[in-house]
C-alpha cells in the first residue's frame, strides 16, 4: 500500500465510512477506490481519472485535495492536455441554418413587436374595465349607506318604537344561564414532542410523538457527510452536504430511521420544523435514531 493510499484509507476509517458507503457518496466504482488505497493506478483508465478520483475521495473524507496533491506529488501522476477526451475536439461549432429558419429569424423582431403591442392594449382594456367596476361599486355603496341612514333616522323618530322594543324584549331563561356555565372547554390537541429515550457513547435514541407526520430537514452549517437509513437497512441518503445546503425528506411511512452525522457541530437536524437538541454537541461522528410513534 502506498503512503497516499494509506493516508486516504486512514481518514476513511476514522470517519467509520465503508467502501460501499464511499462508493454511494462519490459514484466511483468500489474497485477503483480500492485501487487508490493500494496505489494500483494501472487498472484506472488514464492519469486524468486517477487525479479526479483522488480529489473526490479526499473531499468525501474531509481532506483538502490541494494538500494531498502537494504532500504526495511524487505519487500522484501528472496529466497533460493530451488526455482530455477526444469527444471534446470533435464537437462541431457551426452549422448552416436552413432557409426557412433564416426567414423566421428575420421576421422574429417584427412578430415580437406586434405581440408586445397587443399585450399593452389588452392590459389597458382590463385596467379600464376594473376602474369602471370600482366606480360602479363605490356609487352603489354610497346609495346603500344613504338609505340605511335615512331608515335609522325614521325609526329613531317614531314614538312607538321604544314601547314596542320594551314589549318584545325576551325574558332571560335561568336554565339557559346554568347550561352556559356548565359548558366545559374543548380538550387541547396534543402537541409534538421529541424526547431522549436512550443515550450511549456516540448513539442517541429520540422518540417523536404528538404528530401524524414525520419530516426531517438536514441543514449543513459547514460541510458534513450524512447518511439516513430505516430500521430495515434501506438507505435514503449517503453523501457530503456542502455548507449552506440542506436536504428535506418525508419519513411519515417509516417507524424508525437512523441518521449518521459526520460533523455534529456543523449540522442541524429539524423534525417538522423543530430543532433537535444533541445530547453531545461536540463529538463526531454520531448516530441519531428517531423512533416515530404515530398518533
Amino acid at each position: 500500500m502506498s503512503e497516499l493510499g494509506n493516508r486516504l484509507k486512514q481518514a476513511r476509517e476514522e470517519k467509520n465510512i465503508s467502501l460501499d458507503d464511499l462508493q454511494n457518496m462519490t459514484k466511483i466504482q468500489k474497485r477503483y477506490l480500492l485501487a487508490l488505497e493500494e496505489g494500483n493506478y494501472s487498472i484506472i483508465p488514464g492519469k486524468f481519472y486517477v487525479r479526479a478520483f483522488i480529489k473526490q475521495y479526499a473531499e468525501a473524507v474531509d481532506i483538502n485535495p490541494d494538500s494531498i496533491f502537494e504532500d504526495f506529488k511524487n505519487e500522484v501522476p501528472s496529466t497533460s492536455n493530451d488526455e482530455i477526451p477526444e469527444q471534446l475536439s470533435r464537437v462541431k461549432t457551426h452549422r448552416e441554418l436552413p432557409k426557412s429558419a433564416s426567414k423566421f429569424l428575420d421576421l422574429f423582431p417584427k412578430i415580437l413587436t406586434v405581440v408586445v403591442i397587443i399585450a399593452i392594449a389588452v392590459g389597458l382594456w382590463v385596467w379600464r374595465q376594473n376602474a369602471a367596476e370600482n366606480n360602479t361599486d363605490a356609487k352603489q355603496e354610497s346609495i346603500t349607506d344613504q338609505s340605511e341612514t335615512e331608515y335609522t333616522n325614521n325609526v329613531e323618530n317614531t314614538p312607538a318604537n321604544d314601547n314596542q322594543a320594551a314589549e318584545e324584549e325576551p325574558a332571560v331563561d335561568e336554565n339557559d344561564s346554568k347550561n352556559a356555565e356548565e359548558v366545559t372547554p374543548e380538550e387541547e390537541t396534543p402537541k409534538q414532542a421529541i424526547t431522549v429515550k436512550e443515550s450511549s457513547g456516540s448513539s442517541t435514541v429520540y422518540e417523536l410523538t404528538g404528530t401524524d407526520k414525520f419530516e426531517l430537514e438536514v441543514i449543513a452549517k459547514s460541510k458534513s457527510w450524512v447518511s439516513i437509513k430505516n430500521d430495515k437497512g434501506k438507505t435514503f441518503i449517503g453523501k457530503v452536504i456542502s455548507e449552506g445546503e440542506s436536504e428535506v425528506g418525508d419519513y411519515t411511512a417509516e417507524s424508525e430511521i437512523t441518521v449518521r452525522v459526520g460533523n455534529i457541530p456543523g449540522t442541524d437536524l429539524k423534525v417538522n420544523g423543530e430543532l433537535i437538541k444533541y445530547e453531545d454537541a461536540k463529538s463526531s461522528p454520531q448516530n441519531i435514531t428517531i423512533v416515530f410513534k404515530k398518533e
